[in-house]
């Protein structure tokens, strides 16, 4: 039976062991350093991203909005600018962010990829640029963790301390206990850190529950890492061995299988080359005719219809402007094209990404590395809204101008505006016309969605941590306590 006091007793004492011990303090100072040096760099780099894209954003907007008169299709080609600013928890969790595009040049009959990716300006920082406070607690709390625990009971069966402490009327599991709650309160204390920045995210406009769901996710994490410390030094009857099987662990569960992860996903669903997918590209547009040239033989059936519909015997007579509406026509054919490579990409890039959250089974490290960057709404999922949201905007403002080159040119004008002062002139739409650009408020996935996303890596976390803790109580009710003594 567990005595609740006894417990209590134990984790105190634990901790004045530590705070004694040169080694844990020493540790324990060099991983908070850490954490606190990378929450804050990352804060204020991330903050510092956000208001300068928000600012060119609108500066984008405004720009376009206020060119002079001209004409419609000039317009088309001038472009425009997006942005993506970073998710309020991108400050704790970058994720894919640091490796993607973070701008992208709208312009008709192109879909150019988002550039200017972060990781790109960092270049003289080397290999820890990116540090990022998921990455610490990923990685490097870990082990403070192990430095600190790994010779919490093994110690005591060394020293045979445990014989006297047992000869108290305490229990092997109650003393287990004991020990674990001490390693616990030291992981909690590091996620204090964290818990400011997800409540600074949510004084942002951060989803309380969402902020509150990372900081969990982190919390059981750690206590996978407290279990699997506890339940190795009481399964070790020497501190050195403990401690070469929790480091053998952690290269394992930290290091070697997420690399093991990321080559599977790799060699069982590969992406197109770029090349090989330009070249098909080129090869489908071939067929959708050159929006530039009315003459195309691709518009004849175009033409047709419309001759028809309004009872001309040419283009001359339409109502309309046929060039205009033949932009219109190709921008969208081409649009339809290309967007069924862009999701063939995409469908590619996630499948790439399921299989790499596969292994997470076989490590919580894997696990909460996806929950995290799914809650965060900074995993390649959100980068592909991203990237569609920019094409809606693309494709709404270039098929608004190319009605205006339509509905408000004649097409006499438009044919002779290039030899003709008075025609190229009355070619030259009002600047009020540009207004057809929206605003771009890019929004990560919805609160449902990302919860939903990340309920299944939770569950994996916290399967790790029961495990663990299994682990541990059968090591505690085995009676080598006992048999040692």
């Amino acid at each position: 039976m567990m005595d609740k006091a006894a417990v209590v007793r134990i984790a105190r004492e634990e901790w004045r062991f530590w705070l004694r011990s040169r080694t844990a303090v020493a540790a324990a100072a060099v991983v908070f350093i850490l954490v606190i040096t990378s929450l804050v760099s990352t804060a204020i780099r991330i903050e510092t991203e956000r208001e300068a894209r928000l600012q060119l954003q609108a500066i984008a907007e405004e720009t376009f909005r206020s060119q002079p008169a001209r004409h419609p299709h000039r317009m088309i080609h001038y472009g425009h600018y997006v942005f993506r600013a970073p998710a309020p928890l991108a400050t704790a969790d970058p994720g894919v962010d640091p490796y993607t595009g973070t701008v992208m040049f709208l312009e008709g009959h192109k879909q150019n990829s988002a550039t200017f990716s972060p990781r790109y300006t960092q270049a003289d920082a080397g290999p820890y640029a990116f540090l990022s406070p998921a990455l610490t607690y990923q990685l490097l709390v870990p082990l403070l963790l192990i430095v600190v625990g790994f010779a919490c009971l093994a110690r005591e069966r060394e020293t045979r301390t445990d014989q006297l402490v047992f000869t108290m009327a305490v229990n092997p599991g109650s003393f287990w206990l004991g020990k674990s709650l001490a390693l616990a309160a030291l992981a909690f204390a590091t996620l204090v850190p964290l818990g400011f920045v997800a409540g600074n995210a949510w004084l942002q406009g951060e989803n309380g529950w969402i902020a509150l769901t990372f900081w969990l996710g982190y919390a059981v994490y750690l206590l996978c890492w407290v279990f699997l410390i506890t339940a190795c030094s009481v399964w070790s009857k020497r501190a050195s061995t403990s401690l070469l099987a929790l480091l053998a662990c952690w290269m394992v569960l930290n290091v070697l299988l997420p690399r093991i992860a990321s080559s599977a996903a790799d060699a069982w669903a590969p992406l197109a080359g770029k090349v090989q997918s330009d070249l098909e590209i080129a090869r489908e547009l071939r067929d959708v005719g050159d929006g530039h040239n009315a003459n195309d033989p691709s518009f004849a059936k175009l033409r047709a219809q419309l001759l028809a519909q309004y009872d001309v015997s040419s283009v001359e007579e339409l109502p309309i402007n046929f060039r205009g509406v033949v932009a219109e026509a190709a921008e969208e054919e081409l649009t339809e094209t290309l967007n069924r490579f862009a999701d063939r990409r995409f469908d590619q890039e996630l499948a790439q990404a399921e299989l790499a959250n596969a292994f997470s089974l076989l490590s919580p490290y894997l696990a909460l590395k996806s929950f995290s960057i799914t809650t965060a709404s900074t995993n390649i999922g959100q980068h592909h809204l991203f990237l569609r949201s920019a094409e809606a905007l693309r494709f709404s403002f270039v098929q608004s101008l190319n009605k205006v080159h339509a509905e408000v040119l004649t097409y006499a004008d438009d044919v002779n505006r290039s030899v003709d002062q008075q025609s190229e002139q009355r070619t030259r739409v009002d600047a009020h016309h540009w207004r057809v650009l929206e605003d771009f408020d890019w929004e990560p996935a919805s609160v449902s969605d990302r919860l939903s996303g990340s309920l299944p890596f939770f569950g994996m976390l916290l399967m790790w941590a029961l495990a663990a803790s299994i682990l541990g109580w059968i090591g505690t009710s085995r009676g080598a306590w006992s048999q040692d003594g």
